[in-house]
């Protein structure tokens, strides 16, 4: 098909400094979670963009010296000769299919807790990154960078920028953002200086302005150079010569990246999930930009539909249309643009599991893309999977992990037969009906539509087959998909696990998926602590029930801090006046009383109440898995297997759908490169 000519915007060139992108599609900086020791993994996840239509292709943050560092959050390295040799495997992926490559030169600064090197963090005045989650704590403080500590910097970012360009890179960043160290200049909390690097708004810009100067002047105007800037306080603090510190930043530095590209200052705003925060979120921010600049300018805001790329270019908000998200969710997204099959887009739903991914520091994950990482070390290709199947499938469950299991088996050329009991979508029919969770239905939309097109593929609704059923079919291969059930057990003091509670009122989230109704004034006791309690306590009040969140952990759905939705799922609760205790577990119920105890020491208290929703644990498994035990290709997978998140079933499902009938497949092992200098010590 061809392209629809109103997108014919997207794909103009546009100059960079001394480069020319070929497009409008700009694959902005972000966290993979594959560092330089896994080089051919991250390779491969970039030049599958690349491959995909993006016409700039960037890197995650890349330390330029050993006094930032992350760890243990995952972050790459330009320090030596070993890592030029790791990151030109990227550079030569993106430039084989005729693309620009990024990289983006990081010092974390006083947010860098250098835990393995065990260097002082460096900071403008001496102040710290005072962290509110675990993880990010630390009891190292920095120390007060003197006029050395500054000229170093200056000569890392020189020194890696000559890296960067040996290894091949196109477009060299400087990071301001974040809460980075050149971040950490521009903002008076943290400068308190006196010299020439502080006061005045002026004086804060300057370093970033002289690493600017020394990165172009390291690689002698032969590569691009672009400012990552965070713009969320400055836009909201006021300047006595501009509309905001924001535009006097911008001002003094107008003409000196050849790029900007503008952020938010904290991450669940800057990559806000699609529960709170529509797509575009980021323009009312970022919108005075290009009032200020005449430079290209790059922003991001989730950006899956291409009417709304066409629009953010023609009304002068952005030049090129950044994407981290929905790169990953899908690398194709602009060849598919490009070849007029928008309807066939893998559409980024906004859950952040991909940012989870680097809190938990390991390679990206992808709710929609279970192929996310996995090009390298599986030979897992997002679009191109090999036609080597035949036979027959029946798969028992059109969750998720189904849906993505029929979809993958047809594409290798199984005739596929996909059942359900109701109508297809699994646990994503009650899931994606409570607030702000509609997106994640894209989930199902996208995979029932492709199955859809296919003439090997037959649909049956509303069949709920029994193992005779099953058997009488005779399919070669038989998989169960049939999803897993919530528990009413409870938590003991120490986080194991404890008996059902046995009482009037108790329910689940498998109940009310099932259409029971709660009586109030309800309690949510929740010790899952990711995204389903509190989105049950929001639709319950919102049903008009007085509710009150209970948690084991200390705050509301506490695993989401790692997705950014901890923040505004309090908001959320605050919003709603939804009443919380936190370090509270459930010791009885009888109908009435509902009996807590602190879960740290015990202290008792009790609240009146007439329904208890728990949402804790689940249980997998199938009991057509045992009836059926003796079928040669039987196959249990997605949350039957394993319960978890959505994005572990439809994993699961394609690992499934990519291993049946195959004695081999690829599972490879990545290896870091060594320094002659590490060569020689072994």
């Amino acid at each position: 098909m061809r392209r629809n000519p109103r997108y014919d915007p997207l794909f103009e060139p546009l100059q960079i400094g001394p480069k020319v992108t070929k497009n409008r599609f700009f694959q902005v900086p972000h966290a993979s979670g594959m560092t330089n020791a896994a080089p051919r993994v991250r390779a491969a996840f970039r030049g599958m963009k690349a491959e995909g239509g993006w016409g700039v292709v960037c890197t995650g943050a890349c330390s330029v010296d050993p006094s930032s560092d992350d760890s243990p959050f995952p972050n790459a390295t330009l320090w030596d000769a070993a890592d030029i040799k790791a990151h030109a495997l990227m550079t030569d992926a993106v430039h084989a299919h005729g693309a620009l490559a990024g990289v983006e030169l990081w010092h974390g600064g006083a947010a860098a807790m250098n835990r393995t090197t065990r260097l002082p963090a460096l900071s403008p005045s001496g102040v710290p990154w005072m962290a509110t989650h675990v993880p990010f704590m630390s009891q190292a403080r920095p120390r007060i960078m003197d006029a050395s500590d500054i000229k170093d910097l200056i000569r890392w970012h020189a020194e890696a920028a000559i890296r960067a360009e040996q290894a091949g890179f196109d477009i060299l960043y400087v990071y301001s953002g974040m809460g980075y160290l050149p971040y950490q200049f521009l903002l008076s909390d943290y400068n308190h200086r006196t010299d020439a690097y502080g006061g005045s708004v002026r004086n804060r810009t300057r370093l970033t302005e002289n690493l600017i100067d020394a990165v172009r002047t390291a690689t002698q105007g032969r590569t691009a150079v672009a400012l990552r800037i965070s713009m969320q306080e400055l836009r909201n603090r006021p300047s006595d010569s501009h509309a905001s510190e924001a535009h006097e930043v911008i001002h003094h530095l107008r003409d000196a990246p050849d790029l900007f590209d503008v952020k938010m200052d904290y991450s669940a705003y800057d990559c806000a999930p699609s529960r709170f925060t529509p797509e575009g979120s980021h323009e009312t921010t970022i919108d005075f930009m290009k009032t200020v600049t005449d430079k290209p300018v790059v922003g991001v805001g989730r950006f899956t539909s291409p009417d709304t790329m066409v629009s953010m270019l023609k009304r002068g908000v952005l030049d090129l249309i950044g994407g981290a998200r929905p790169s990953i969710a899908d690398p194709y997204l602009p060849n598919k643009i490009d070849e007029g099959r928008e309807e066939d887009i893998r559409e980024c739903i906004g859950c952040n599991i991909c940012i989870s991914s680097w809190h938990d520091g390991v390679w990206v994950r992808c709710t929609q893309n279970p192929t996310a990482g996995e090009e390298w070390r599986r030979g897992w290709h997002p679009e191109r999977t090999p036609k080597d199947g035949s036979g027959t499938v029946l798969i028992v469950g059109g969750g998720p992990s189904g849906l993505e299991a029929a979809l993958t088996l047809a594409r290798r050329g199984f005739q596929v037969t996909l059942t359900d009991k109701a109508e297809f979508g699994g646990r994503l029919r009650y899931e994606t009906a409570l607030p702000g969770l509609r997106a994640w239905n894209r989930v199902a939309e996208y995979r029932l539509g492709q199955l859809r097109k296919l003439n090997n593929v037959a649909l049956y609704p509303n069949s709920e087959l029994t193992a005779q059923n099953i058997r009488d079919f005779e399919a070669d291969h038989t998989i169960l998909a049939t999803g897993s059930r919530w528990l009413p057990n409870l938590c003991g003091a120490n986080e194991l696990p404890a008996a059902p509670l046995t009482a009037p009122r108790i329910f689940t989230p498998t109940d009310l998926a099932s259409g029971a109704t709660p009586e109030g004034p309800v309690v949510v006791f929740d010790f899952d602590n990711y995204a389903l309690g509190t989105a049950i306590a929001e639709d319950l009040h919102d049903k008009g029930h007085a509710v009150t969140y209970i948690t084991t952990a200390g705050a509301a759905s506490a695993w989401t801090f790692l997705t950014n939705e901890q923040p505004l799922i309090h908001q959320a609760l605050a919003r709603r006046g939804i009443g919380y205790r936190t370090l509270q577990i459930v010791t009885g119920f009888d109908g009435d009383t509902l009996h807590l105890a602190q879960i740290m020491t015990g202290e008792p208290s009790s609240i009146r109440v007439r329904s208890l929703v728990i949402v804790g644990q689940r249980l997998g498994g199938s009991p057509l898995q045992q009836e059926l035990a003796d079928l040669p290709s039987l196959h249990l997978t997605g949350d039957a297997n394993a319960p978890g998140a959505i994005a572990h079933a439809v994993w699961q499902g394609h690992r499934t759908a990519r291993d049946l009938a195959n004695p081999n497949p690829v599972l490879r092992r990545d290896a870091a490169f060594a320094t002659a200098d590490t060569v020689a010590a072994e």
